[in-house]
């Protein structure tokens, strides 16, 4: 599985999102997974199945140092208290020992962000994370983190799929030396349909989904698509016997604006 490298991380490209996967159904698809090569499996304490998820890694047999996972921390346990305690108990939920990367899963202006990523970096300085970083952050959160962190903000996890351009938040990113993971990366299904996917797809003898996860990665951004079949499980790892030309790219690139934003609510920054 080919890796992104940022700031001293290496990310598996594609990952497994476990948004909406429950119970049984939730472990018996990171089992197999896993089993089908996946090595990077993202859940969120919001998304209530860490424990479901720490099953299927367990039930998978692979050695726990071959699999990355990212949780993410609920915007109301960012007082610095509450932060740590809530990654107590998804270590217990997940029984493992340590979380490979840990998010702050949406900004939260009602607590400090200096607070909360002093929490952050002291949950890493006690071995509970090997790396910490964000998610949906805009460009002006990311330049806030980053000059208040005490410990280095390794990746920033948004929505990226070719309808939503985010090339202000993919410069700032790439500016300090930080990772792109893309969730909703064939924009929740809606990608399947689309007539530029699938005709680029079928030169390649691809899907458009494919397709669209290809793009992601030649930009060297990871991407966790998250399926609730398992026969697309193999669909969506097999990405990496194909090359998008610079053409294709840039159709593909073209076709991104900021009314292609799918998630989009309440929590949300004022995005770029």
């Amino acid at each position: 599985m080919p890796f992104i490298e940022a700031n001293g991380v290496c990310i598996p490209s594609i990952g497994l999102g476990t948004w909406e996967l429950r119970g049984r159904a939730c472990a018996r698809l990171v089992e197999q997974a896993i089993k089908f090569g996946y090595r990077h499996v993202d859940t969120a304490q919001m998304y209530d199945n860490e424990r479901e998820v720490g099953e299927g890694l367990r039930a998978s047999g692979i050695p726990r140092d071959e699999i990355f996972v990212t949780t993410k921390v609920w915007t109301t346990h960012f007082a610095p208290n509450d932060l740590e305690r809530s990654v107590r108990e998804s270590l217990k939920q997940l029984r493992l020992a340590q979380i490979d990367l840990l998010l702050l899963h949406w900004p939260n202006p009602r607590v400090p962000l200096v607070e909360t990523l002093g929490a952050l970096a002291n949950v890493r300085r006690l071995g509970m994370a090997r790396h910490v970083g964000v998610s949906n952050f805009t460009v002006a959160l990311i330049e806030e983190a980053i000059a208040l962190s005490p410990e280095p903000l390794v990746c920033n996890q948004v929505e990226y799929h070719p309808y939503l351009d985010q090339t202000k938040v993919l410069n700032a990113c790439r500016h300090h030396d930080m990772a792109v993971v893309a969730y909703s990366p064939i924009a929740k299904g809606r990608i399947k349909n689309d007539e530029t996917l699938t005709m680029i797809g079928a030169a390649h003898g691809k899907t458009a989904g494919q397709v669209s996860l290809r793009w992601l990665i030649q930009q060297n951004v990871a991407a966790i698509p998250r399926t609730a079949r398992i026969e697309r499980l193999s669909e969506n790892i097999d990405i990496f016997d194909f090359t998008l030309s610079d053409d294709e790219m840039a159709r593909l690139s073209a076709m991104g604006s900021a009314r292609g934003r799918l998630t989009d609510f309440g929590l949300a920054p004022k995005w770029d």
